[in-house]
């Protein structure tokens, strides 16, 4: 049953490397991200007579945002897109007549595409950070965490996406939904500034939604070895409930969607 799941990964891995320019530009787009952010949080840390901030040095906070931008890139599959010119095109018809779960079908067209750049852009970014950051990533039991944690974000993160793709049924528009998507997750997720510099009470809030558990769940456990067993398992447990509420949530909002579709022409 698996293998015409797999045969899609293996489309999208090969569809993937035909962009090879594409990827070169994300990769140098990245760098300069990271450039840039390197200096503003030299200037912050700067102007503070103290050399920790909200608990975090200039060192823990740029390995934070460097590891944060990694995840965010590699997990982006553009199902927003993908889906919403389906709807407006009409070739969602197509695909629903296929023997297999939607949901499914469109996760594992776009994860070709994220195991090409895992391998070509967060693994290669996770190796010299290791190495260029002199010990500030401790290896052990963590890193197995981190591992599971970052499976759940992905399928999080895929799951608000499909979400927010299927909104497009309704509205008909992509490019306005998925800016505000965008903006949205990356700034309760953590991925643009880490959680910890959040006001006291936005922090809170943003503890208990499910952006967070994208990009700040695997990374607490990834930089964070003094965590218990507990408290590790506390973080993994969130994550897993968030994962299974989106998936009968999209699973949920998509079948009352198809009800209110209609195609161009058709």
């Amino acid at each position: 049953m698996w293998r015409k799941y797999f045969s899609l990964t293996r489309a999208g891995i090969l569809d993937s490397l035909q962009f090879r320019l594409s990827l070169i530009f994300t990769v140098v787009g990245n760098l300069l991200y990271l450039l840039l952010i390197y200096y503003l949080w030299r200037a912050i840390f700067a102007s503070v007579d103290s050399p920790v901030i909200n608990g975090m040095t200039f060192s823990d906070t740029m390995v934070y945002l460097v590891f944060a931008s990694a995840l965010f890139n590699f997990m982006e599959m553009w199902i927003v897109w993908t889906v919403g010119r389906e709807i407006q095109e009409g070739k969602i018809v197509i695909d629903l007549l296929r023997p297999m779960n939607y949901l499914t079908y469109i996760f594992f067209r776009g994860f070709g595409e994220v195991v090409v750049k895992f391998l070509l852009t967060f693994l290669p970014t996770a190796i010299v950070v290791f190495f260029v950051s002199d010990g500030a990533i401790p290896v052990g039991t963590n890193l197995i965490y981190f591992a599971i944690s970052v499976c759940f974000s992905l399928l999080i993160n895929y799951y608000i996406n499909f979400f927010v793709a299927t909104i497009c049924m309704h509205t008909e528009s992509i490019w306005g939904i998925n800016i505000m998507k965008e903006v949205i997750v990356g700034i309760l997720s953590g991925a643009t500034v880490p959680l910890a510099f959040f006001p006291q009470a936005f922090r809170s809030i943003a503890m208990v939604l499910p952006f967070q558990t994208i990009i700040n769940s695997p990374l607490q456990l990834l930089l964070h070895p003094e965590y218990t067993a507990v408290q590790c398992l506390q973080i993994l447990g969130l994550q897993l409930i968030w994962l299974v509420v989106l998936r009968l949530l999209a699973e949920w909002f998509f079948r009352v969607s198809l009800k209110k579709i209609t195609v161009n022409g058709g």
